[in-house]
């Protein structure tokens, strides 16, 4: 029997693997530390687990879910959104730097503030007070203005996550996404580790930057997003 791939199931194996330190929960289901955002897994589909997921949902909150198969919904819960993603792993040596790029910096707490501000504009993905402490973020300022950032977020076994790709509206169009993602992506192999990002499968546009950036698709997966 062909052994499940870790991406096949990124939530279950982030919050079981390499990111189980940022896990509430058991061995039936597991959600991240809700600081850190609303994601989480069941160990499998049985009664069991279900109900355990369920009970990891915060009152008056949601637990977002990130399977390679269409989710049952859990008994007690109501259905928020479904979403079908493309998910894509980068092949071969990451792009080079270019010489007109912009200077990015690093981002960390002192930044948080204004990273929040930028996601809840640009929407690249559920954000929590700490989702910019899952690892490295980079941003792009001009006359002290945070223009636009990109980070990391889930760790599988020699894989991260490109993530939190978002710029202000009014600054699109100028690359700053390109160049972001590139610094990431060579961050992540200078570590050893192969990039991989999602993006919703409608979004032609963002997943023909990925394509020109070396990232190819891997297969869709399916988001289910749950409240009580």
């Amino acid at each position: 029997m062909m052994r499940a791939h870790p991406l096949d199931r990124p939530i279950w194996s982030m919050l079981t693997g390499r990111q189980r330190h940022l896990a509430e929960g058991d061995a039936h289901a597991v959600r991240i530390d809700r600081r850190y955002g609303p994601f989480g897994a069941a160990a499998d589909s049985g009664s069991a687990a279900q109900a355990e997921l369920a009970a990891l949902i915060p009152p008056n909150g949601e637990l977002w879910l990130v399977e390679g198969e269409c989710w049952p919904l859990p008994p007690g819960t109501r259905e928020v959104k479904r979403a079908v993603l493309a998910q894509m792993v980068a092949e071969g040596a990451p792009p080079p730097a270019r010489v007109s790029e912009p200077a990015m910096v690093a981002l960390g707490d002192a930044d948080a503030p204004e990273m929040a501000a930028l996601a809840a504009h640009a929407q690249p993905g559920p954000w929590a007070a700490t989702t910019h402490r899952y690892g490295p973020f980079f941003g792009i300022r001009e006359d002290g203005r945070l223009l636009a950032m990109a980070g990391q977020r889930m760790l599988m076994p020699g894989m991260a996550e490109v993530s939190g790709v978002a710029t202000w509206e009014d600054c699109r169009g100028r690359g700053y996404a390109r160049a972001l993602i590139g610094h990431v992506m060579r961050s992540m192999a200078a570590r050893g580790e192969q990039p991989f990002l999602h993006s919703y499968a409608d979004n032609a546009g963002a997943i023909a930057l990925y394509e020109s950036l070396g990232f190819r698709i891997r297969r869709q997966v399916h988001v289910l997003v749950i409240a009580k």
